[in-house]
């Protein structure tokens, strides 16, 4: 199995009857665990057919997020904070647009 899990999961495992077997990751582990739960947050939200499960899922990929930046010794409010500059600087997604092509410039 060997995946990332959140610190009360096998807390809850124990109260069903069962014996969960974890151990601590080292750092390098976690930070490629931490990648791998990323990728598996962002397929369940790609998956979500509801507006909840789309809200539900995107709160887990926050939540990974989280993690990664604090991992790196950031913040949530880092990200926020680049997240504000970026968008301030190139714009959002609110129109919509699709970049199609761009043609050569002309000499």
């Amino acid at each position: 199995m060997g995946k990332l899990v959140r610190d009360k999961i096998p807390d809850m495992i124990r109260a069903s009857g069962r014996t969960p077997h974890v151990r601590t990751l080292s750092t390098a582990e976690y930070r490629t665990a931490l990648l791998d739960k990323l990728r598996e947050e962002v397929a369940e939200l790609i998956a979500a057919a509801t507006r909840d499960a789309v809200i539900e899922e995107a709160a887990d990929v926050l939540e990974v997020l989280t993690a990664i930046a604090a991992e790196h010794g950031a913040t949530l409010d880092t990200i926020v904070g680049v997240t504000r500059s970026k968008l301030a600087e190139r714009g959002g997604f609110d129109m919509r647009l699709s970049l199609d092509a761009i043609d050569s410039a002309s000499p």
